[in-house]
């Protein structure tokens, strides 16, 4: 993998060919715009790729998946028509594979297991609820998770996830009594300065939607005192 490199509008570039940009989001990016007005990093990897090409005119770039605000790592965007729809259809098949890092101040249960839940999300709130069995608009949610540091006062869990619910790393954690660190809506005691949560997209695989090779993209830290005890 090629270092990660920085540009204006601090956008981290992880990973860029004819097809694909692969970014490392900052805590407190967007995605895509929502009713905050904020400028969504959809905007910032267009107006680099109008700089970086010259380009006359508007810029394509295809959204292919979300991260929450508050999280940081990895985010695909197509670059192109032919990859969007083929993207998609990975993703939507589970043909794709993420692995998360998250930093929780309690022990889990287990040092390796995998939570199966029942998540009902409440729009209101923006929050989404686990349930052990299932319950009316529920949608099944799995992940496997595992132990892999020990820092002083936190614990250190990779994640695989299998299915891609609203909130799913995070309402999870919080049933087993693990919030992420700095995750206030789901239970942490406090929040970070930033209003970042400590839960990091590190590791996305998949086959490229036109090279037809397996390419696997990780996302450094971020460059913050904890994680970096992480590394």
């Amino acid at each position: 993998m090629k270092k990660e490199h920085s540009h204006k509008d601090n956008l981290k570039v992880i990973y860029e060919d004819n097809h694909l940009i692969v970014v490392n989001k900052r805590a407190g990016d967007i995605v895509q715009g929502d009713k905050t007005g904020d400028k969504p990093l959809s905007e910032v990897v267009k107006t680099f790729l109008k700089e970086k090409y010259n380009k006359p005119g508007n810029v394509y770039l295809g959204v292919v998946h979300r991260l929450d605000r508050p999280t940081t790592g990895i985010v695909l965007f197509s670059k192109t028509s032919k990859a969007l729809p083929r993207l998609n259809k990975l993703f939507s098949e589970k043909k794709t594979a993420k692995t998360y890092w998250a930093l929780v101040k309690n022990e889990p249960p287990k040092s390796k297991d995998t939570l199966v839940h029942y998540l009902k999300r409440n729009p209101k709130q923006n929050k989404s609820y686990a349930h052990k069995n299932e319950v009316p608009d529920s949608k099944k949610a799995i992940l496997h998770y595992q132990v892999i540091k020990k820092l002083d006062n936190y614990f250190l869990l990779e994640i695989d996830l299998e299915t891609g619910r609203h909130h799913q790393i995070r309402s999870q954690l919080s049933a087993i009594g693990c919030p992420i660190k700095g995750d206030l809506k789901y239970g942490f005691d406090r929040s970070n300065k930033d209003a970042s949560i400590h839960l990091h997209a590190r590791k996305l695989s998949l086959v490229h939607p036109v090279q037809k090779e397996e390419i696997t993209f990780v996302a450094p830290l971020p460059d913050e005192p904890l994680w970096k005890a992480c590394e």
